[in-house]
């Protein structure tokens, strides 16, 4: 795999008038020209890939602000690719998986995707979580998430503490480590404890962007389930309110 990475600090192409440059790696040529069409006329500068090996070619080769990538591609398999840009790159990665491979979109969280959409998806829905995740990127992003973070207070739940300055998370003082994402959907029920959150409330006060049913995913289930294996069940646990959504209880 080292021969297709080598060097990633070389120098890049700049970006095209100012524009955030999408990287979109898809082996199936009318999803990849489907979103080619739909990015580049929302503005977006688009770098296509076929497959696994190409995708890490064209990272090397433009100045890439976020990546869209299969986790099926032949050559080298969208997991792969991932792991080798992280271990050079924290750029935004968001995986595509189809519905069926739940461990995928683990293993790709766990390999430090920021994201991940199932197919089969929307544009619309690709081109909200893009933007969703480049705003909170970008200098002003960045800039106002601190300065709500700092006026953010330590919030605990019975055994459990959370500390929304360096995002650190003790459940009965055993140190949890979270993603992002799983911190603030944390932090967010933590806020409440017994008050129902809709998934609506969730995606919009987390992702970003308002959930609707054009827009819906299993991304907040997996979310959920990952920090209902990592809390301890005798301090806190999640429920889920079946039709309304999800809330945080004291035990």
């Amino acid at each position: 795999m080292g021969v297709y990475f080598a060097e990633l600090c070389i120098e890049v192409m700049s970006v095209v008038n100012g524009k955030a440059v999408i990287l979109i790696a898809e082996d199936e040529v009318h999803i990849r020209n489907a979103l080619q069409r739909n990015l580049t006329q929302a503005g977006y500068e688009v770098v296509l890939a076929v497959d696994g090996a190409d995708a890490i070619a064209q990272f090397r080769a433009y100045a890439i602000d976020l990546v869209v990538l299969d986790i099926l591609m032949p050559k080298l398999d969208g997991l792969q690719v991932c792991r080798l840009i992280r271990q050079k790159s924290d750029v935004p990665i968001i995986m595509a998986t189809v519905l069926g491979s739940p461990s995928d979109r683990v293993v790709g969280l766990d390999l430090g995707a920021n994201d991940y959409i199932v197919k089969p998806f929307s544009s619309r829905e690709l081109i909200a979580r893009i933007r969703s995740i480049l705003r909170r990127l970008s200098p002003a992003g960045r800039e106002r998430s601190t300065s709500q973070v700092n006026h953010l207070p330590v919030v605990s739940v019975s055994n459990l503490i959370l500390y929304p300055q360096t995002r650190k998370v003790y459940d009965s003082n055993t140190s949890i480590r979270l993603t992002e994402i799983e911190f603030h959907i944390l932090y967010l029920l933590a806020q409440s404890p017994g008050q129902i959150f809709t998934r609506e409330n969730i995606f919009q006060r987390v992702w970003g962007y308002t959930h609707d049913a054009d827009l819906e995913t299993k991304a907040l289930d997996v979310h959920i389930s990952r920090l209902r294996t990592k809390l301890d069940t005798s301090t806190v646990q999640i429920m889920t309110i079946q039709g309304r959504g999800y809330m945080l209880l004291a035990r």
